[in-house]
């Protein structure tokens, strides 16, 4: 009997059945649940599994993970949620950890769905969004609402694990923490000890960008209290050129010696700015940034930078793999970020 595409709702084909599969295999549709669900052994002999195979893949038909869910009671996705202001600016290192986490958990049987969480929504509603997929686990990210009620929202809804990445520790929820006050703290001691006492900061307009800036801000300020005549000075900048040569031409006017540049990426462009205004760097304006990337040991002067050091892509992967094994683990601290300075000629 030949099974004919049919047209959905939407103009589409509609998707073959996995009836459709056992009427092309003359088998039942049990056996194809068994056959494509990975539960055959002892159960239907190789040549029927080799049947129904080929008749799945003759009709190009894919089990639906939905169905799949409700019969077995769970799923094997992992949300990764993103808070959507985020997710543009988090720049390479993020890039980075998505790649080894995806990679990791899908070894382990899981598939990560990134999911962008859109501005104005509460911890609750977020949450509930998220559940509607039934994930096994889920991780949230820096700027990504969470709360204890949201937390218990989705263990109510049969979420094994809720991981907090690199943010404050939530009240139910597992967590890897993250200082960016640190960040600030670590780069403004370096400047102040070698007798700086004009600093500015770099924040960035772009969206999203402020749950970082702000507290390594702060980090900068509370160094900078413990030495009499600092000052410290924020300093509004675009990720462009434009912006860059703008602040680079008031420089001298606002009296600086130094500058913690948010990150690399500001800091770099900053750094090329000012040495076209003709302020050497580091003799009239120590600069400094942040993560550590490649680029910083390539530009000249090579860029002091405060590298961070916490549980990447796949340790954070193995640790959702667990949680999600053994969901009665209690909640706490399963890492701690630290900083470190790497001290280069650009603040020497």
């Amino acid at each position: 009997m030949k099974d004919n595409p049919k047209v959905g709702p939407r103009g589409g084909a509609t998707p073959p059945t996995s009836a459709a599969v056992a009427r092309r295999a003359g088998v039942s549709r049990a056996t194809v649940s068994y056959v494509l669900n990975g539960q055959a052994a002892g159960r239907v002999s190789d040549a029927t599994q080799a049947k129904v195979r080929a008749a799945a893949a003759d009709l190009g038909y894919v089990p639906h993970a939905a169905a799949r869910t409700l019969r077995s009671g769970h799923s094997d996705l992992v949300l990764l949620a993103v808070a959507a202001d985020v997710v543009p600016a988090v720049g390479p290192l993020f890039a980075a950890f998505l790649a080894e986490f995806q990679t990791a958990l899908s070894e382990r049987g899981h598939t990560v769905v990134l999911h962008g969480t859109g501005g104005g929504r509460t911890p609750e509603d977020a949450a509930r969004a998220w559940a509607e997929l039934r994930p096994a686990a889920v991780v949230t990210v820096a700027g990504t609402p969470l709360s204890a009620s949201s937390v218990q929202l989705l263990t109510r809804a049969g979420v094994s694990a809720v991981l907090a990445y690199g943010a404050p520790a939530v009240p139910g929820a597992h967590s890897v923490a993250m200082d960016q006050g640190e960040v600030g703290a670590v780069a403004a001691a370096h400047l102040l000890a070698s007798g700086r006492r004009a600093l500015g900061v770099v924040t960035p307009v772009e969206r999203g960008l402020h749950l970082f800036s702000e507290p390594r801000l702060a980090g900068v300020r509370a160094a900078a209290a413990a030495f009499p005549g600092a000052r410290v000075v924020p300093l509004e900048l675009a990720y462009t050129e434009e912006s860059a040569v703008e602040l680079a031409s008031c420089w001298r006017q606002l009296g600086l010696d130094a500058v913690f540049a948010y990150n690399d990426e500001y800091a770099m462009l900053l750094l090329r700015a000012l040495q076209d205004a003709g302020i050497e760097v580091p003799g009239e304006t120590a600069v400094v940034g942040a993560d550590d990337l490649l680029l910083a040991r390539l530009v000249r002067p090579r860029l002091t930078s405060v590298r961070m050091r916490m549980p990447g892509g796949a340790q954070a992967a193995e640790l959702v793999a667990r949680l999600i094994r053994e969901p009665g683990v209690a909640a706490g601290v399963h890492g701690v970020s630290s900083a470190q300075l790497v001290v280069r000629e650009s603040s020497g």
